[in-house]
């Protein structure tokens, strides 16, 4: 598993800084497999599209 925010490993590091930072944004790494996702926002919310896992939604 990877940080959705940094894409470094969710394991390692302190990611507490990245928990509070997606509470306002939207992931940017797919964590699944880390690759960069296409992010889409809206007044409604967001999406996020990893070419390999799909689709994530707010």
């Amino acid at each position: 598993m990877f940080c959705d925010r940094c894409g470094r490993s969710a394991a390692e590091g302190d990611h507490s800084a990245c928990a509070a930072a997606r509470e306002l944004e939207p992931p940017r790494f797919c964590p699944d497999c880390r690759r960069r996702m296409k992010v889409q926002v809206v007044p409604a919310g967001w999406t996020a599209t990893c070419v390999e896992h799909g689709v994530r939604r707010s």
